[in-house]
């Protein structure tokens, strides 16, 4: 089971939005110096839903060959259509990731009923590892606890990111899933509280900016160490807010240009973060003790 901080990670782009490939290197040896427990390759952060077929596939062949087995490396798989999802999890089975996070489909609002099927036919076409990842602030669908305990039941299928923000609904998913069903935070600001409660870690955004507070909150909070877990967040507190001032992963990727790790590309209809954030952005990143 993949435990701790799992970064979501950013896509280095050039300022022509072509992916910066010496950057995404880079960036991968930064996070495993840093003790980041699992790269999620081509998720949100990574701009997936820009990525063409190709980059997708190359992104998640570089990181394997980069990583050489020292953390595992997840994928983003996620589709709204179903045939595509499992196109894309065949590709990064081949790619030799350890495991693939698949979004709900997105837009289409599938019924209950629809959504496990989707993820049934996923898990019975690729014999990999899947996390189910329900956002339904992006998705505009929200997959139900019900809905999770059916699907840990399928072969394959091994976890949930819960990244509704809501501790409530945490405990509930935690509660009714199986023991052996790794429930995943998917928003910082809550997730040292998630894995109090028992969850495997956080599917982090800030782990891109602070990945050693990140590796050591979780790991704190998963030892049971609620006391030095709840000082290392608060230092973390300005990130997980601020770095959603605009959607996500445009505050993100500012931040690692500021930091030096990346270049200024972003791919439309994401734009670069306006000026007007700057300052805010840039204060998080200082009372979090990051050099600029």
């Amino acid at each position: 089971m993949i435990t701790g901080s799992l970064v979501a990670l950013a896509t280095p782009m050039h300022a022509d939005g072509a992916i910066d490939w010496d950057a995404f290197a880079r960036l991968i040896e930064f996070h495993i110096a840093q003790g980041t427990d699992a790269l999620v390759v081509a998720g949100t952060t990574g701009e997936a839903s820009t990525l063409s077929f190709a980059e997708h596939c190359e992104l998640l062949r570089t990181a394997v060959v980069q990583v050489r087995g020292r953390i595992p490396v997840i994928a983003g798989t996620g589709a709204n259509a179903t045939s595509e999802a499992i196109e894309l999890t065949q590709a990064a089975k081949e790619a030799g990731v350890d495991a693939c996070l698949l979004v709900s489909p997105y837009y289409v609002k599938p019924t209950q009923e629809g959504l496990y099927r989707h993820h049934r036919a996923i898990a019975e076409a690729v014999a990999i590892p899947q996390i189910l990842y329900n956002v339904p602030g992006r998705t505009g669908v929200d997959l139900k606890p019900d809905t999770a305990v059916r699907l840990a039941s399928v072969p394959h299928i091994v976890g949930l990111k819960e990244a509704t923000g809501d501790l409530d609904r945490m405990r509930t998913v935690l509660q009714v899933c199986p023991s052996d069903f790794a429930v995943y935070s998917g928003d910082d600001a809550t997730a040292c509280e998630a894995i109090l409660m028992g969850a495997k870690g956080d599917i982090s955004v800030t782990a891109n900016v602070a990945p050693a507070a990140m590796h050591a909150m979780c790991r704190a909070a998963l030892d049971g160490d609620a006391d030095t877990a709840r000082a290392i967040d608060v230092g973390l507190a300005r990130l997980h807010r601020d770095l959603f001032v605009e959607s996500n992963p445009i505050p993100t990727k500012w931040a690692l240009l500021r930091m030096g790790l990346i270049g200024p590309g972003i791919r439309l209809p994401m734009t670069p973060l306006d000026p007007s954030c700057y300052a805010a952005v840039t204060e998080a990143l200082e009372q979090a003790g990051i050099a600029l």
